[in-house]
């Protein structure tokens, strides 16, 4: 696993809850070729409400517009890796938005992984 601190790359992609490649969720496929590529860790968040290039608003709260709602997958690691990374996006999102920020990982931890238990180098982690 990438343990990671200091500066970083926040990737976002924001996509539809029924996009869709090759019939299985867009999003589930990001995650899986992230953690393939190695990336530190990769979360999809379900939203509730939300609107895209179509202009059409997305909402939980109305059943008929409650199709389709909005996921964003966020990925972050290096620079290096992230910038590595894009060229699977290109292939996967043909609707969506990609979107970088820089960012500063101040605590990066697995919580599966005791405390006072030693990394490899044989220093605690955080």
């Amino acid at each position: 696993m990438t343990r990671l601190t200091g500066n970083a790359l926040r990737l976002t992609v924001l996509v539809g809850e029924n996009d869709t490649w090759h019939r299985r969720p867009l999003y589930t496929e990001i995650v899986h070729r992230a953690h393939t590529a190695g990336l530190a860790g990769a979360s999809v968040f379900h939203g509730i409400e939300g609107f895209g290039a179509s202009s059409m608003i997305h909402t939980s709260r109305l059943l008929s517009l409650s199709e389709d709602l909005p996921v964003a997958v966020v990925i972050v690691d290096t620079e290096e890796r992230v910038h590595a990374f894009l060229p699977h996006l290109e292939e996967l999102v043909t609707d969506g938005l990609v979107v970088l920020d820089e960012c500063h990982v101040v605590r990066f931890a697995d919580r599966d992984r005791k405390q006072d238990e030693p990394d490899a180098k044989g220093k605690n982690s955080l």
